[in-house]
């Protein structure tokens, strides 16, 4: 009976419990700042990219999603999390990019368009 008890319990708080897809997941950003920032200065990179700025786009990458994540639909927001969090790396920003690449190629015609840097680039 207290086995019945406890798995009643535990039945019922699994109904309480909120689909990790349906927030922006907590991802541990830090550690591949670190490593990016390592990387950069190991491989001799001119303008290395610093802990700081990796922190930031991380954290505004993370803003971004809060206000696109409950639109896309689940399948998306489970694949772009696997991608994003892949070898052992968590990125914010690779998360992001999953997602609007997926709506650009969903609805190109109604994204943002994307400029080079042609020295033309401002005429139209």
């Amino acid at each position: 009976m207290m086995i019945a008890a406890v798995s009643a319990a535990l039945l019922g708080s699994q109904l309480l419990v909120v689909p990790v897809s349906d927030r922006v997941p907590e991802l541990k950003v830090e550690a591949m700042c670190k490593a990016t920032t390592a990387d950069d200065k190991a491989n001799g990179i001119a303008l290395p990219q610093s802990f700081a700025d990796c922190m930031r786009d991380e954290t505004t990458a993370q803003q971004q999603l809060n206000t696109v994540w409950g639109a896309a639909p689940s399948s998306l927001r489970n694949s772009c999390e696997v991608e994003a969090t892949s070898g052992g790396s968590q990125s914010y920003v690779d998360l992001l990019t999953c997602i609007q690449m997926a709506e650009w190629v969903k609805s190109p015609s109604t994204a943002t368009r994307l400029r080079g840097a042609g020295k033309d680039r401002n005429s139209k």
